[in-house]
């Protein structure tokens, strides 16, 4: 891949060729390299200015690309709704074109609503990364999952990754049945009926924990979103608790020292038992701390744009 481009933007898979996304992996080892060091900073983006543009709340996600962006010497600009004109009424166009104005030269956008970064590459004629837009995507949550677990397990080639929780609502796991695949992995999403939706391209679905468990290479938790309960999804916690959650004896119809992960935030003790969200089994710290040398990878590749 030296000296092949790349797309300059990050809203989901679909540019991406599977070379592609195995080299930003090898930058994002690379990246690891540099946060191992006593200063973690290096001058490739010197000159850059990236705007994180969060008109949804988040903890992980925007801190990790600050942080990913100032380790390359970027200026940062950090914008919350909650703190605009969002909320005065100025819509997601305006907001973004005001802040165009400035000389930005890359927006990492998440939006409670699908499809915006998508509108915004258009609007803005930017490098855009998507940070999560409602329950479609959140490519770079995939590509630390995909980073964390070649980390584990090398090649993802045959590789069988069980996605576990509400798969109807989640970017998450709609990001990750787009991704794995492309780098050579099966993907199997289990759940109740209710939390599954009619097809999820990439992967196949079922509502049989041990079916989607038996050998599988790699175990993915999500959260299970609460908030969908007084819809009627789910008739009760327990009820989830008793036919979902990943405990150590469910976790043993899967491949011995199959690794578990969890993109976060976890409500503990119900989409995983609280032990082994704390065992050696559990890569969700490392998940985390991959976030950032994985962000580094991306905004070097989408603004620099060749290896």
């Amino acid at each position: 891949m030296s000296g092949a481009t790349f797309p300059k933007h990050l809203l989901d898979f679909q540019e991406w060729e599977r070379a592609q996304l195995e080299s930003l992996l090898e930058t994002a080892q690379m990246m690891q390299e540099v946060l191992a060091r006593p200063v973690k900073k290096v001058p490739a983006l010197t000159g850059f200015t990236v705007a994180t543009v969060f008109f949804e709340p988040s903890t992980r996600t925007r801190i990790s690309f600050e942080l990913a962006a100032r380790r390359m010497s970027a200026d940062v600009v950090s914008f919350t709704s909650s703190a605009s004109s969002t909320a005065k009424g100025e819509t997601y166009r305006d907001t973004l074109r005001t802040l165009d104005q400035m000389g930005i030269d890359a927006y990492i956008l998440r939006t409670d609503a699908a499809g915006v970064p998508h509108q915004a590459h258009r609007w803005l004629q930017k490098p855009v990364i998507n940070a999560g837009d409602g329950w479609r995507a959140h490519p770079t949550q995939a590509l630390l999952d995909a980073f964390t677990l070649r980390e584990k397990l090398g090649s993802l080639e045959g590789k069988k990754i069980a996605i576990v929780g509400d798969i109807l609502h989640s970017r998450v796991a709609r990001s990750n049945a787009e991704l794995l695949p492309r780098l050579g992995a099966q993907v199997v999403a289990c759940g109740p009926a209710t939390l599954l939706p009619g097809k999820l391209p990439g992967a196949s679905l079922t509502t049989k924990l041990r079916e989607a468990l038996e050998e599988a290479d790699a175990v993915m938790a999500l959260r299970l979103q609460k908030e969908r309960m007084d819809k009627g999804l789910l008739p009760s916690l327990p009820e989830y608790i008793a036919g979902y959650q990943i405990t150590e004896a469910r976790l043993a119809w899967a491949k011995p020292e199959a690794p578990l992960l969890h993109p976060g935030p976890m409500n503990r003790d119900v989409e995983i038992e609280g032990t082994l969200a704390d065992s050696p089994r559990s890569l969700v710290e490392r998940q985390v701390a991959n976030g950032q040398a994985v962000r580094m990878a991306v905004l070097y590749h989408v603004l620099v744009g060749k290896r």
